[in-house]
């Protein structure tokens, strides 16, 4: 037994005796062509695998290929200009996003993967009455670190005493965007958003989640569900019904009463009765992401090899006519599908 392990050992100081005599470069070329989370595995096998893994080169191969045209486009390009090496750039393309496009969409990085994600910003979407004061407000994002750093009186301060290239490069490096809709109220919810497919990852299977909080006083979504839908324009793609009440499979029957407010003609709420049999509620509930949000699934789609073409995501509620309101929709997000 222990001759054999002695064996075992021997064997595997020749092979790695045998690994340590290739050029970096090479074992750099060779450890591109596996993946970001293999090539990190990997660096612990020696120090020569370490310095490899480090190499621009392998980095460079895990990047999309038009990473510098979208980085061009970011608020945050003095920044992401200024890191150090390729991999330094990846690993912060996938800690957060970058805000490109004009503030108008988001994009990161799946960090086991390479793969890309994009959220359109609630500016980015076609919204039915979006620009009637009426139905929707524009609001400033109070979890923008743009908006909030840039009115308080530390970031004056820190402007006054230090560099102001520094400032302006914290100032403009946001993760979140400077707007978001509010839904005051409407009879006839539409929300649309197009992303051309060529943006996308190839031969990846993305998801697209509406994002959104319910403010106080919310009505009219919690017992009325919505038809949500993804796919490439001018292609069939089914339409399910989702549900955007917060309490994911709580929801009750209420007694409605219509009642008139001005324009609008809005159900009150005057009693509850049973909850929703299971198999009534077809549907699915919103999930809470990790920055405070709440996501509701609109549908996949899987992006093949030379795909081309707009791909559609669309939320509407156009059939009861009945008045809801009481939503904020930070946006869109378009992301590869996990497991």
């Amino acid at each position: 037994m222990q001759l054999k392990r002695k064996e075992r050992t021997l064997e595997k100081k020749v092979r790695m005796t045998s690994l340590n005599v290739l050029p970096e470069g090479c074992i750099a070329n060779v450890l591109a062509f596996t993946g970001p989370r293999d090539a990190c595995r990997l660096s612990i096998v020696s120090s020569l695998f370490k310095s490899a893994e480090e190499s621009d080169v392998v980095w460079e191969r895990f990047l999309p290929r038009d990473y510098q045209s979208i980085i061009f486009t970011s608020d945050s390009y003095v920044l992401l200009s200024s890191l150090s090496s390729k991999k330094e750039l990846y690993l912060r393309l996938c800690e957060k996003p970058i805000i490109i496009d004009d503030g108008k969409k988001s994009f990161s990085l799946v960090k086991k993967s390479g793969k890309k994600c994009y959220m359109l910003s609630a500016r980015d979407l076609m919204i039915v009455w979006g620009d009637t004061p009426t139905y929707w407000r524009w609001n400033s994002d109070s979890s923008s670190r743009l908006v909030s750093f840039s009115l308080s009186n530390g970031a004056v301060l820190f402007f006054l005493f230090c560099d102001w290239k520094i400032f302006m490069t914290l100032l403009l490096d946001s993760d979140r965007f400077g707007e978001v809709a509010e839904l005051i109220g409407v009879c006839w919810l539409e929300i649309r958003g197009k992303i051309n497919a060529t943006m996308l990852s190839p031969a990846t299977m993305y998801a697209a989640y509406l994002v959104f909080k319910p403010k106080e006083g919310a009505y009219g979504l919690d017992y009325q569900p919505v038809e949500v839908g993804v796919g490439l324009v001018g292609s069939e793609n089914g339409k399910r019904n989702m549900y955007l009440d917060s309490q994911r499979g709580r929801a009750h029957r209420y007694h409605l009463v219509r009642r008139r407010t001005g324009l609008h003609n809005r159900s009150r709420i005057v009693g509850m009765q049973e909850p929703v049999p299971a198999s009534e509620n077809n549907g699915q509930h919103p999930k809470e992401r990790g920055d405070g949000w709440l996501e509701i699934e609109l549908g996949e789609f899987f992006c093949k090899e030379g795909e081309d073409g707009e791909l559609e995501m669309s939320v509407q509620e156009v059939k009861s006519g009945d008045w809801k309101g009481g939503l904020t929709v930070e946006g869109i997000e378009i992301r590869p599908k996990e497991g």
